[in-house]
């Protein structure tokens, strides 16, 4: 008798970027449309966003008619505190409208979200509980939103400790990682108020550690995103076609290391 072979567990990993994150809806509809489906995914930051949607069975249509209006202004409700200047209640909203109060453990599609400790500096990765606060926390860039507080730990943006989030998916028994990094080629705009400036540091802080991380990945997509802006929606259409055009060139690849 002929053994029969088994399949190997794929995981995807989803990057951070802002809005540069609409470009994660191209890349899982090239995956998609070559049969490739994840076996496990996780997420930091908006890759957290898109990889909650995804796991929960949202069809990329709707992904993209909801990342249409994501604009800073819908997804930011300024709320000065000691902490941050802004609140993403809204972007907790937008989950809550397409998949409720639904819960991790849930997910159609084993999910993890990539967290940060702030008061600690842990690495957290969440695998139970809500979607939507855990996706909140996933996003908080510090200094620019609230830190949200999940099981007595003040959580903000994954893309901290762990951009893309490669570790969580070999945690989860994924075998082959395909991870995609919306930062490969990043350029740092000369800043023109004190957001430009948090967001630079930011930026500068994480990119080093995230050519380390994805050095684990079997396959890397990276979309050239350098030349979008990271708070702008308008060019949606462009950002899912570059996200597309990145993924599919990458198929043949996918292919020969899950033989």
């Amino acid at each position: 008798m002929h053994a029969v072979p088994v399949k190997s567990r794929i995981g995807l990993a989803l990057s951070g970027g802002a809005t540069r994150g609409l470009a994660h809806i191209g890349v899982l509809k090239a995956l998609d449309d070559h049969h490739i489906r994840p076996d496990c995914i996780s997420g930091s930051s908006i890759g957290a966003f898109a990889a909650a949607l995804y796991a929960f069975g949202v069809p990329i249509k709707e992904m993209r008619r909801v990342g249409q209006g994501m604009t800073p202004l819908n997804i930011s409700k300024l709320k000065l505190s000691r902490y941050a200047l802004f609140s993403n209640e809204e972007l907790g909203k937008l989950i809550l409208a397409e998949i409720g109060k639904a819960r991790i453990e849930d997910a159609k599609i084993p999910l993890a979200i990539m967290a940060t400790d702030i008061g600690s500096g842990e690495k957290i990765v969440l695998r139970r509980g809500e979607v939507a606060p855990a996706v909140m926390a996933s996003s908080a860039t510090p200094g620019i939103y609230m830190p949200v507080r999940i099981d007595g730990r003040m959580l903000m943006d994954g893309g901290i400790v762990e951009d893309v989030p490669i570790s969580p998916l070999r945690a989860m028994g994924a075998e082959n990682v395909i991870a995609v990094n919306l930062s490969a080629e990043r350029k740092y705009i000369k800043p023109n108020d004190i957001i430009d400036i948090l967001f630079n540091a930011f930026d500068i802080a994480i990119d080093e550690n995230t050519k380390v991380q994805v050095r684990d990945a079997d396959v890397l997509i990276e979309p050239r995103l350098s030349d979008f802006p990271r708070m702008d929606t308008s060019q949606i259409d462009a950002l899912i076609a570059e996200g597309y055009r990145a993924a599919k060139e990458r198929i043949k690849r996918i292919r020969a290391v899950l033989k």
